[in-house]
């Protein structure tokens, strides 16, 4: 492998990954990352981490921690994903992207070494994101969960502190098939003698975290327990104000053990997570006349979320330019859209895509119609024709279809 490009092609072609084939990429034990780790004379041991898990808003969460870490001084690394546009997305110092030469080079040194493991797309990157933060001298290191939390390869850490931000259906292939089974996964996170912060308090998991952190004689602290923050945070959304308490929260335990932040830092991070991390698809206003918003809302509590802040614009019309994994529950993801909205229902390139003729059918028993698109960018172009500069475009329903129309 001599180029960028022919690096992807190795990690995304040959090696499985949960973004593009589900459930069959997930493995049920941290046997091969261990093993990872053990090659790159574990890394993980050696930096400093704070751990997010959650159901929706885990990727904010950490966007939002980073960014107050940063204008702090701290030399902060993110590890997320999915990415969207770029590989690269997934692993940041300070908002810079790691290069592509770094890429390159840690694939070509490990690759033999690591043949005989077989990782995974995810345990490859897990791997580069603890070998570059740790080579890096960070100071800190925000590393979100990718699927779960007690069986997700990140789950070898030893973190200051772990979050977890809150919970809702997804994934019941592989979490559970209730609210319970899931909190117990992301649970899992909880570590010994590590503090743990909650985001939201939920009658059917706040006995199950606080179940886990007595055994592990673990601190608990329930973020939304705080008084409302008056910051004009540069992220849109009421659940920006809920992840916002958590990050805040977070920082406050932090202090704690030595890494401080003032309230200053605190409130200048929160309003520039933008600019300081480079994050996007998060109610990401693209054009104000028709109003286009792109947001990877991806399950049913962040399209509820999502919908009730269309709501309050009040669009004269929604177009909802819509596509989705074929392991969602669909039916409920639409549920939440106004009636009279003009859907167009799209592929997109990801393998796990629902074919938009198909949601087209299925949004159809439910009173959701429109047109189906073979991709998002065709999609948006219809819907982009038909809009008038007073009504409304929203493109979600995945991080794939966002991707689409970023790419």
């Amino acid at each position: 492998m001599k180029s960028y490009q022919e690096t992807l092609d190795f990690l995304f072609s040959q090696l499985p990954q949960f973004q593009q084939i589900g459930e069959k990429a997930y493995k049920a034990n941290l046997d091969n990352i261990r093993a990872i780790c053990s090659v790159l004379n574990n890394p993980q041991d050696k930096i400093k981490t704070i751990h997010v898990a959650g159901s929706n808003g885990k990727g904010s969460t950490s966007h939002m921690l980073a960014s107050i870490l940063q204008e702090a001084g701290y030399k902060v690394g993110l590890y997320t994903s999915p990415h969207l546009k770029d590989f690269r997305e997934r692993i940041k110092i300070n908002g810079v992207e790691i290069s592509e030469e770094e890429v390159v080079q840690f694939v070509q040194e490990f690759q033999p070494k690591l043949k005989e493991i077989r990782p995974s797309f995810f345990e490859w990157t897990v791997g580069l994101a603890f070998y570059y933060f740790y080579q890096k001298k960070n100071d800190i290191n925000v590393i979100e969960t990718g699927l779960g939390g007690r069986l997700d390869s990140t789950n070898v850490i030893h973190p200051l502190v772990s979050v977890i931000t809150n919970i809702s259906l997804e994934h019941t292939a592989i979490l559970g098939d209730t609210i319970e089974e899931i909190a117990t996964e992301k649970a899992g996170i909880i570590k010994p003698k590590t503090p743990i912060v909650i985001g939201k308090t939920q009658r059917n998991t706040t006995p199950i975290f606080e179940n886990k952190a007595t055994l592990a004689n673990s601190s608990i602290f329930f973020a939304d327990s705080i008084p409302d923050l008056t910051i004009q945070l540069d992220l849109i959304g009421q659940i920006q104000h809920e992840n916002a308490k958590t990050a805040w929260k977070t920082c406050e335990v932090l202090a704690d053990l030595g890494i401080e932040t003032t309230l200053t830092q605190r409130t200048r991070g929160l309003e520039n997570v933008l600019k300081n991390t480079r994050l996007q698809g998060r109610f990401q206003i693209v054009n104000t006349s028709p109003l286009i918003v792109f947001d990877t809302a991806h399950n049913p509590d962040g399209i509820k979320i999502l919908c009730k802040e269309i709501e309050k614009l009040n669009p004269s019309q929604l177009h909802c330019v819509i596509g989705m994994a074929n392991d969602k529950n669909h039916r409920e993801m639409l549920f939440h859209f106004p009636p009279d909205s003009k859907f167009y229902f799209c592929s997109s390139s990801n393998e796990r895509v629902l074919p938009g003729s198909i949601l087209k059918e299925i949004a159809q028993k439910y009173d959701r119609n429109g047109d189906s698109f073979s991709s998002v960018k065709e999609g948006l172009k219809a819907a982009k024709k038909r809009a008038s500069d007073t009504e409304m475009i929203v493109v979600t329903g995945s991080n794939f279809v966002v991707a689409d129309v970023l790419t």
